[in-house]
């Protein structure tokens, strides 16, 4: 295979002969060889039998740099020496009567999980504490509009997980740890936009993934797969035969006095893919002797922007109506931590993502056009392990998660006696934080439950805040002109990036190191981070746990 480079207008499409034409020198074939071009995200696909060679577009990209242009990766075969095998997602396998794995946790590591164990012939038993994506919608629309939080259906407990209500977005550096077309490939396949398999930043979009989730959710159950919602799990023990037994608290069948109803489930794996906010799993775990340790994470702000700004920054003043929204992305140094941003969701909405009262928590989410008229991303500061405060060291494994907490409390207690609304959040522009002055007034934002004016420099940790003060305007000098103005404001605070807490686990068997039989994945055990990683670590330890299921089978027999 060979790879060639080609550039196309924004907007219009990539034309088939002209790759032809190019694939034909790249190839050394003559000028009028047959060669089929394979586009990705079209359904149809012509082809013919008799081709000489085969390309097909892997990879776009947008390039600002001068004029406003698409650049093309090409992937080309030729026939004399190679075929093109296109990727196709193994058969998904009846697995009413198979032995059963439980899967805790409906986010993407537990559902990409459950999918795989489909396709191994293994039946996924997955335990939700959270809502179906559809009546977790309700719980969410409370939480902005009235300040009513559902400990166990929110932004980021649920159906789907933290990523269904922030965007879809699906762009990973995790290209070593699995195969990303395994993932992309199964999310057009439910419902996703054909177009995530080739951009380079490939998004799916809040108003579009819940539909895709529930797809995946109807496929697990029509092959035999089992869903339990609203089911909090509360222990887990191991016998001396090695059988896990997951107890739970069922709220979904409550008993006759409106109580949750106990429940257990047992099987020889258990798949822990909770996701990074569950600290009543990790306080469980340690109390079963399971080994946890501290890792590092990052803390910051939200930035929030106008949309128009970022377009004409990035765009150089060439955007157009048609064109995407402008993203942006950077890493700095500051002080011997990197400071970059995070999740940044283009024409989007700030929102509320804590999952206990008295905390403020921010995030932000996208739907599929991009369309808002504000722009938002994290902007965070790298914590390590031993940046955290004395006075939490006695907490051990938990001390990051006690830090954390802590900033999101203290964010809280000062804005919520300074609104009507429950989750107000603590504001202030951009240069007034850099600046140390409390800023008089706030300018236009996308989020519904208000912000009021903060000394956002005061209240955050001062390594956090000293860094962040830096590095607003490094990103204007060497990054955006523009960028660095009091028409942006920060809105803290954007603390759950990922996991403060690790579950040290095998590499070859994936199972807790002090837990058999469990095998933690994804943000919650402190191996990924965002919608791909985490699938593709739900993917690897669904992999894993049939290998042994199955080894311990044939050595029975």
């Amino acid at each position: 295979m060979i790879e060639f480079e080609m550039t196309g207008r924004v907007g219009r499409e990539l034309r088939s002969d002209d790759v032809r034409i190019v694939a034909a020198k790249t190839l050394g074939l003559k000028g009028n060889a047959v060669i089929n071009v394979i586009d990705p995200t079209k359904s149809f696909q012509p082809t013919f039998p008799n081709a000489a060679a085969t390309c097909v577009i892997a990879r776009r990209s947008i390039d600002a740099r001068n004029d406003v242009i698409y650049r093309y990766r090409i992937e080309a075969y030729n026939h004399k020496f190679e075929s093109y095998i296109p990727y196709e997602v193994p058969e998904y396998r009846d697995v009413a009567d198979a032995p059963a794995v439980i899967v805790i946790g409906a986010g993407p590591a537990g559902l990409f999980a459950s999918l795989k164990l489909l396709t191994l012939g293994l039946k996924p038993i997955i335990l939700e504490r959270g809502k179906n994506v559809h009546d977790r919608k309700f719980d969410i629309a409370r939480l902005s509009r009235e300040g009513v939080l559902d400990p166990d259906s929110n932004y980021c407990y649920g159906e789907g997980g933290a990523g269904t209500f922030s965007d879809g977005k699906l762009f990973t550096r995790s290209s070593k740890r699995g195969d990303i077309r395994e993932v992309l490939q199964q999310f057009v396949n439910f419902g996703a936009n054909p177009q995530i398999l080739v951009d380079a930043h490939p998004h799916i979009g809040t108003d579009r993934l819940p539909k895709v989730i529930e797809n995946i959710r109807n496929c697990i159950i029509s092959k035999g797969g089992e869903y339990h919602f609203g089911t909090r799990v509360t222990d887990i023990v191991r016998d001396p035969e090695g059988i896990l037994t997951v107890k739970a608290l069922d709220f979904s069948a409550p008993d006759g006095k409106g109580q949750p109803v106990e429940v257990a489930y047992s099987a020889k794996k258990v798949i822990l893919a909770t996701g990074h906010s569950a600290r009543d799993i990790y306080e469980m775990l340690a109390s079963r002797g399971c080994a946890l340790e501290q890792k590092g994470f990052a803390m910051g702000v939200r930035v929030e922007h106008p949309q128009s700004l970022i377009n004409d920054i990035r765009y150089h003043g060439q955007w157009e109506q048609g064109m995407p929204a402008a993203e942006y992305t950077f890493t700095e140094q500051v002080d011997g931590r990197g400071v970059f941003s995070f999740c940044m969701c283009p024409g989007g909405v700030l929102v509320p993502s804590q999952t206990e009262e008295g905390t403020i928590v921010m995030n932000g989410m996208s739907n599929s056009a991009r369309s808002g008229s504000r722009a938002n991303s994290g902007v965070v500061v790298q914590i390590n392990p031993e940046d955290i405060p004395e006075e939490f060291a006695s907490a051990g494994a938990f001390a990051g998660m006690d830090y954390q907490r802590s900033v999101e409390r203290k964010l809280w207690e000062y804005s919520h006696t300074r609104s009507g609304h429950p989750f107000a959040a603590p504001a202030q522009r951009m240069v007034d934080f850099c600046e140390g002055v409390v800023s008089e007034d706030l300018p236009e934002t996308s989020y519904k439950p208000g912000i009021v004016t903060a000394p956002l420099h005061e209240l955050l940790p001062e390594p956090v805040a000293s860094r962040l003060q830096d590095v607003f305007p490094l990103v204007e000098h060497h990054i955006m002109r523009g960028y660095y103005t009091n028409d942006a404001i920060l809105v803290g605070v954007e603390s759950r990036t990922s996991s403060p807490i690790r579950i040290p686990r095998d590499p070859q068997t994936r199972e807790s190191l002090s837990f058999p039989g469990l095998l933690p994945c994804g943000e919650g055990a402190g191996y990924s981070g965002g919608i791909v990683s985490s699938a593709i670590d739900g993917i690897n330890s669904a992999t894993a746990a049939a290998e042994s299921i199955f080894a311990d089978s044939t050595a029975a027999e």
